[in-house]
């Protein structure tokens, strides 16, 4: 069984011994080798979200639940991460800045992931990601620093101009999506 204490207690384990997403991953990895594991761990997600389950200066880590066919526009996190997929399917795109575009943005490559799947994504990353599936998705997310409170940026999806990241629409974004999938 899956035992979000002691994944939180590995993972904690694994940024002490390396700074890096190196040991994290490997933490992830191994739990979401029994994706069904998790599930019951976490529970049958029932809407979308994201929920903390644990935040500390070095380490972040979260329960994302993408509500179907949910978009989250290009953003960055500032700090390297590792998904893991334990139900469902998100499909990701990778973007990089456009020499002299004044932060603007290009796609770079693209991946699916689904259940039992593992992404280490780097510091300087930025994605979208798009819940492709008329059902939930729900990974897991841990990041190397305080995600709440890192400085981070986002690009409006239709001119893929950058501005500053607002946790604020990225919850009403969970929001509608919730309400958009009840209404269905």
């Amino acid at each position: 069984m899956f035992d979000i204490d002691r994944f939180i207690d590995d993972c904690r384990a694994a940024v002490a011994a390396d700074k890096s997403h190196r040991l994290v991953r490997e933490v992830v990895a191994q739990s979401l080798s029994d994706p069904a594991a998790v599930l019951k761990g976490l529970g049958e997600p029932t809407r979308g979200m994201l929920k903390s389950l644990y935040r500390a200066n070095d380490l972040t880590v979260l329960n994302i639940v993408w509500a179907p066919s949910m978009t989250l526009q290009p953003h960055n996190h500032n700090m390297w991460g590792v998904i893991g997929i334990y139900t469902g399917r998100e499909d990701n795109i990778y973007w990089r800045r456009v020499p002299g575009g004044n932060g603007r943005l290009e796609a770079a490559g693209a991946k699916a992931l689904g259940r039992g799947d593992i992404d280490p994504l780097g510091r300087d990353i930025i994605h979208s990601v798009t819940n492709p599936i008329p059902r939930l998705t729900a990974a897991i997310h841990v990041y190397g620093g305080d995600f709440s409170a890192a400085e981070r940026s986002e690009w409006d999806p239709e001119t893929l101009v950058e501005q500053r990241w607002d946790p604020e629409r990225a919850e009403r974004r969970f929001e509608e999506a919730n309400r958009v999938m009840v209404g269905s």
